[in-house]
């Protein structure tokens, strides 16, 4: 019976393989009182901001037995997404966009799935047990179980860590009811480093191993549906879609290569977009120009926002007949960031006249704060 289960785990691995997964690994489920404590204690301080829905399925997401009490192993895949180019030096393109390196492509949920569900059926097959698949799709803490599985390991910035890929792998998930063996845990090699909690814009991070949501900018220009809070908005810089900073410094990325799957290469008109063409996007616009992407997931209201705030610390002025349209957007989102932007790189007496010239006019209370606010 050893033999048998050592030659599936060899076949899934193959086929794995073969499918365009870099790395493979299986992980027994067991319940980790820690863990569960973890998340517990991460929900309870509201580290998780408006994103309810990690409190709401906080019950099933401390445990996969709290999503299928049947589930026996887990089968944890890695695909490398790792940039050919340092990310961070479209940071210094002030004038341009900078979205991260996850979303520059496909969006990666639906190429990991087709992927997933193909090794799932050939796992069935070969053992007539029951499979679910799993993208980041369902309350299943994923990073943790790749860490027993031995994929890598969870680094102080919470992002899984690998000693091939460094901090880049999209993590897709097979439970199964089939006892499967597992492989060995990686331990954490993070040692004394810190670079990835220094290099943080916004201090994100309250200690090693821990996050502050709120305070993380991939959270607050993807997931935060409100204004964000103008503390925030200057060390944003030009990242209008996430941030890449705390993967980027990872000193284990000097073994990452490239990534190689032609479904989720970088798009040639994301990688540093004119702030200019992005200002001029109404929702239409923006719907064709982010189709596939996950980019269009925050709506164009949001996306705009972001895109804004980028054009306020871009320090220049050439973009100010770009955005004062937008002080007539119909959403208050827009139009407030607009009027900071505008504060921005307007002088004190040019905009003295746009505020006397529209603020008379606005009724929502967060854009009417914004033209009150003190000129930068």
């Amino acid at each position: 019976m050893t033999t048998m289960v050592l030659r599936t785990e060899q076949s899934l691995k193959q086929q794995a393989r073969a499918l365009g997964f870099e790395v493979c690994g299986i992980a027994a489920l067991h319940r980790d009182p820690q863990r569960e404590e973890r998340l517990a204690a991460f929900i309870a301080a509201g580290r998780h901001g408006d994103m309810d829905w990690l409190a709401s399925t906080g019950e099933r997401r401390k445990s996969p037995f709290a999503l299928w009490p049947h589930a026996r192993s887990a089968v944890m895949l890695g695909m490398n997404y790792a940039p050919g180019e340092n990310p961070l030096e479209r940071l210094k393109q002030k004038d341009a966009g900078n979205i991260s390196v996850y979303a520059l492509g496909r969006d990666y949920h639906a190429v990991l799935k087709g992927k997933l569900k193909t090794l799932a059926a050939h796992l069935a097959s070969r053992t007539s047990a029951e499979v679910k698949v799993f993208v980041d799709t369902a309350p299943l803490m994923e990073k943790p179980l790749a860490q027993e599985a031995g994929i890598g390991w969870q680094g102080k910035h919470t992002n899984l860590v690998s000693r091939e890929f460094g901090s880049w792998l999209f993590l897709g998930a097979i439970l199964t009811t089939a006892r499967l063996a597992a492989d060995i845990a990686e331990p954490d090699r993070c040692g004394s480093c810190r670079a990835c909690l220094d290099v943080c814009p916004t201090d994100a991070f309250p200690a090693p191993y821990q996050l502050d949501a709120r305070r993380c900018i991939s959270y607050l220009t993807i997931e935060h549906k409100g204004h964000i809070d103008a503390e925030f908005r200057a060390a944003l810089g030009n990242r209008i879609y996430g941030c890449d900073d705390c993967l980027a410094v990872c000193p284990w990325n000097k073994f990452a290569q490239a990534a190689n799957e032609t479904k989720l290469a970088a798009r040639s008109d994301l990688q540093a977009p004119p702030l200019a063409e992005l200002l001029a996007l109404d929702d239409r616009a923006f719907r064709g120009k982010f189709a596939g992407s996950p980019v269009k997931r925050t709506g164009r209201d949001r996306f705009l926002r972001n895109v804004l705030i980028a054009a306020g610390n871009s320090s220049n002025p050439d973009l100010k007949p770009h955005i004062i349209p937008l002080l007539a957007d119909p959403s208050p989102l827009v139009r407030a960031m607009a009027v900071w932007a505008l504060s921005r790189l307007s002088g004190p007496a040019e905009f003295a006249s746009l505020r006397n010239r529209n603020f008379p006019l606005e009724e929502d209370a967060a854009v009417k704060q914004e033209w009150q606010r003190p000129p930068a």
